[in-house]
């Protein structure tokens, strides 16, 4: 795998999403029927793993606001293999479709190419969040200071937004948030 230079251009594919729009019923009190303020941008990082999925679900939960816009991203190492591409697709359009059920916001996805943090960084960048959130892999401590971790990386060089690293399930519920 090759690794991203800074400097350097990322290769990255949009992810076509079934088109959904959020059905916003009439404001039933009267100082609701101002010009509603413009949606915040949320990035949200995503792989396969079940604490990607709870990580999604808290934003939905505890972030979303209903004219906001999750803008899901997935880092691979090349964009070239059709099969990760199918099925990241395949995970993106379920996560939009109950983005969409559960919490009425929109959602946008892209693919990107590259070593995972720089690239979410990359991302950040493009887009300037309001908060970047991500899940942990529940890697032990010492793992993740020999192989590194994307979110460790994230949190001390991802300078457009606030990173926000929701714990793992396990974790998550013994906590009151």
């Amino acid at each position: 795998m090759e690794t991203l230079m800074e400097e350097e251009e990322y290769n990255w594919m949009e992810v076509k999403l079934p088109s959904l729009t959020p059905v916003v019923t009439e404001p039933e009190l009267e100082r609701e029927t101002g010009q509603r303020r413009r949606g915040r941008d949320i990035l949200l990082a995503i792989d396969h793993g079940p604490n990607s999925k709870h990580a999604f679900d808290w934003v939905l939960i505890h972030l979303c606001r209903l004219a906001d816009t999750i803008h899901l991203v997935h880092a691979v190492s090349s964009l070239k293999n059709q099969i990760v591409y199918e099925t990241t697709q395949g995970l993106m359009e379920k996560l939009a479709l109950e983005a969409i059920e559960v919490a009425m916001v929109k959602t946008t996805a892209r693919i990107v190419e590259g070593d995972a943090g720089k690239a979410i960084c990359k991302e950040a960048e493009r887009l300037k969040p309001v908060a970047v959130v991500m899940g942990t892999r529940g890697r032990s401590l010492i793992q993740s200071v020999l192989q590194g971790s994307v979110s460790e990386y994230c949190f001390h060089n991802c300078k457009a937004a606030p990173i926000i690293i929701v714990p793992g399930k396990e974790a998550g519920e013994a906590s009151v948030i």
